[in-house]
């Protein structure tokens, strides 16, 4: 990829006052869902029984209005440039699909139905498991741009990864689950997970992937106009991130506000596993010297979950109400505080890693 087009990527994920101010908005998103979830809860059940095939349209729409415009910035013609610095992808590839998703139910295994056995229900401990399973299995899609421009990450290399992760995502997150989830007894309802991955995966990736080719057709290949659309359609993207937040939380308000040890509980293992999945993949970046803009967001990406598909398909397979779906919800929870956390740890460090 170009000076020039990286130069480009990077003003398009550039931090803006939504970004600065992430953990607040979506801190207030969360206590409004709270709070009208428990003071309106017919109107949370009637937007929870607008649904078809098992697909909630109210989230579906929300959470295609939060991925559009990344799916429009992943340039796949990227793919062909993971030569250039392959140790960085190897990383990533490797923690995301070969680790991640196996380490993370085996986290939910030995919390739910080892270390809290004697507090959760063996019924719901299941459906926490699965949820967590989902997030396991989901690398992050969009918000990784955001953490990679936070810690001055390479907005080219980070392109090369989303791109790639996506591709897998593509073919390899039904299997992995439906994998998983049949390791842990629970039934998998094939058809409405093929359809869950299909409508958040696929499907915008394919739209994104075509109005990209028109915008850099219709403007004699330039990259600006990449850069300016997403730039135009990033309100409607903030706008889709908080609305789906307070709508995941004020279907589970009632849950929240009556059980708050359960949420702890639920956090824990998201936690360890998150911190588990950095220190590893940020520690290998480090032991093969990869450069601090390269190491960076390859132990963001495998940390930060494409939570949006998780919550989805949870909702899909379980519906609203389950604990699958809680389980997720924590997830966007439990998120934002922690890769922040990560984000200052790895400014921190920037020192001890090779320069470009």
């Amino acid at each position: 990829m170009t000076t020039k087009t990286a130069e480009i990527d990077a003003r398009a994920a550039g931090l803006g006052l939504f970004e600065k101010w992430l953990s607040v908005w979506v801190g207030t998103a969360i206590l409004a869902g709270i709070a009208l979830g428990n003071l309106m809860p017919q109107l949370f059940a009637a937007l929870a029984a607008v649904e078809y095939a098992s697909v909630n349209l109210v989230v579906a729409v929300l959470i295609w209005a939060m991925i559009f415009p990344m799916m429009v910035a992943v340039d796949f013609g990227a793919v062909r440039r993971v030569g250039d610095k392959p140790k960085g992808l190897m990383i990533t590839l490797v923690v995301n699909w070969l680790i991640k998703p196996f380490t993370m139910a085996a986290m939910a295994v030995l919390f739910f139905e080892v270390i809290f056995a004697d507090l959760i229900a063996p019924a719901d401990a299941q459906q926490y498991i699965a949820g967590l399973i989902l997030l396991g299995a989901a690398p992050c899609t969009a918000m990784v741009f955001v953490w990679s421009q936070l810690t001055r990450g390479d907005p080219a290399y980070t392109l090369v990864q989303v791109a790639a992760n996506d591709l897998i995502m593509i073919v390899a997150f039904a299997p992995i689950v439906a994998l998983l989830l049949g390791v842990t007894d629970i039934a998998v309802p094939w058809e409405t997970l093929l359809l869950s991955v299909a409508l958040y995966v696929v499907v915008p990736l394919g739209a994104g992937a075509f109005v990209r080719h028109r915008l850099l057709a219709s403007h004699g290949g330039d990259e600006h106009a990449i850069s300016d659309f997403t730039g135009r359609m990033k309100p409607l993207s903030i706008i889709g991130l908080l609305f789906t937040v307070l709508l995941l939380f004020g279907f589970q308000a009632e849950t929240i506000v009556s059980r708050p040890v359960l949420i702890a509980l639920i956090a824990a293992p998201i936690m360890m596993q998150s911190y588990g999945i950095f220190f590893l993949a940020y520690g290998a970046a480090k032991l093969w010297k990869v450069p601090h803009a390269v190491a960076a967001p390859c132990a963001l990406i495998g940390t930060s979950n494409f939570f949006e598909l998780a919550v989805a398909v949870a909702i899909g397979l379980f519906g609203l109400g389950s604990g699958a779906a809680l389980a997720t919800v924590v997830g966007v929870l439990v998120e934002v505080p922690v890769m922040l956390s990560l984000v200052a740890f790895a400014n921190r460090t920037r020192g001890s890693f090779p320069e470009e």
